[in-house]
């Protein structure tokens, strides 16, 4: 059984609540509750703990990847401004960036900026159950629990009835998922060339290690001796390199190797989550992935890290025999539409001191 019911509930109004959605703030307002009982165990909460939460939630995706909400959502400027006007790093934890809000919610700047959520999502989210009418309306309904809808509002607070809190608690998990399924699909359609949006949406606890990535280079380096970095022309030794993501792992949130170049350590601390500049870079980093390509194939035609490359291009044996510019060619339309939509996203391009 995919869900544990109460007998009082029904779960086909949970299933209701993100019809006729059009941003994201029901989605985001029904993951804060859910945190707020379960995580803190309370059924009480202020509109402004939930949109704090709900904040701390968008905070992530709109920092990291700028995703576009929608034309009818302004989200992503209002958290623009908030990091702005408290000064919160852009990496805080979700409970710093909430705890910060809350502290400064009596500020007229801050209330002024998240005033709008307070206006209509906390009685509209309650259609399923109250056919909205009005605000006032839909409050004074709520006070008595009409059809057995999930709060009751009254005064800026609302209190979670007493019938869902243990169905709240038991399905915590796959509500929360729920919610997520429905705001990924939501932010796809506006985002169609953005790749991966469910990875985008929640801040992952650690990256992976590249491990692979790094033995290949490192392989190739043993092979050939030192190799150039292409962002700052220092040559690079085993093992002491960083990898670079040449696409910002912030856009691709990948880490296939074709998309992945040996870096001088300054050069990559200064290029950041910075777009390259193709006409710049480009031939470099495909004559040197061209390069370690052919050499590594030729030790270990079998090695699984190689499969990356299918990616991008249908065999890797034909891919390794291409000319160089018909290679450049292959990784010219692979970066070219990446670089435009990132950069049609708000990524900036990386001014190469290095190369100045």
């Amino acid at each position: 059984m995919l869900f544990d019911k109460n007998p009082t509930t029904e779960t086909k109004e949970i299933a209701q609540i993100f019809n006729s959605t059009v941003s994201t703030y029901k989605y985001y307002w029904f993951v804060s509750i859910l945190d707020i009982v379960v995580k803190e165990q309370r059924r009480q909460m202020s509109f402004w703990e939930v949109i704090a939460g709900m904040v701390a939630e968008a905070w992530y995706p709109i920092h990291y990847f700028r995703l576009s909400f929608g034309k009818s959502d302004s989200f992503y400027t209002q958290i623009i401004e908030i990091q702005q006007e408290l000064k919160i790093p852009i990496d805080a934890k979700k409970e710093i960036i909430k705890n910060r809000i809350i502290e400064n919610i009596h500020l007229p700047k801050i209330k002024s900026i998240l005033n709008v959520f307070k206006a209509n999502v906390p009685y509209r989210f309650l259609s399923p159950w109250i056919k909205y009418s009005t605000d006032k309306q839909v409050s004074y309904l709520s006070q008595s629990y009409t059809n057995n809808c999930l709060y009751l509002i009254k005064d800026n607070t609302i209190e979670i009835n007493p019938l869902w809190i243990h169905y709240i608690n038991v399905n915590y998990l796959i509500l929360k998922d729920y919610a997520y399924w429905n705001l990924a699909e939501f932010i796809q359609k506006r985002n169609p060339n953005v790749p991966d949006i469910t990875s985008k949406l929640v801040k992952p606890i650690t990256r992976n290690a590249l491990t692979n990535q790094r033995k290949f280079w490192n392989t190739y380096i043993e092979i050939k001796g030192p190799m150039p970095c292409i962002y700052s022309h220092k040559l690079l030794e085993k093992k002491t390199f960083d990898l670079d993501h040449f696409i910002p792992w912030s856009y691709i949130t990948t880490d296939l190797l074709w998309n992945i170049i040996p870096a001088n350590h300054e050069a990559n601390i200064s290029k950041s989550d910075n777009l390259p500049i193709l006409k710049n870079l480009l031939p470099q980093f495909a004559r040197q992935h061209q390069l370690a390509l052919k050499e590594i194939y030729a030790i270990n035609h079998n090695n699984t890290i190689l499969e990356d490359y299918l990616t991008i291009y249908d065999s890797v044996p034909e891919l390794i025999h291409l000319s160089e510019n018909d290679f450049l060619n292959v990784f010219q339309k692979t970066f070219s539409p990446m670089v435009q939509i990132a950069e049609n996203m708000g990524f900036k391009y990386w001014q190469n001191k290095f190369q100045l």
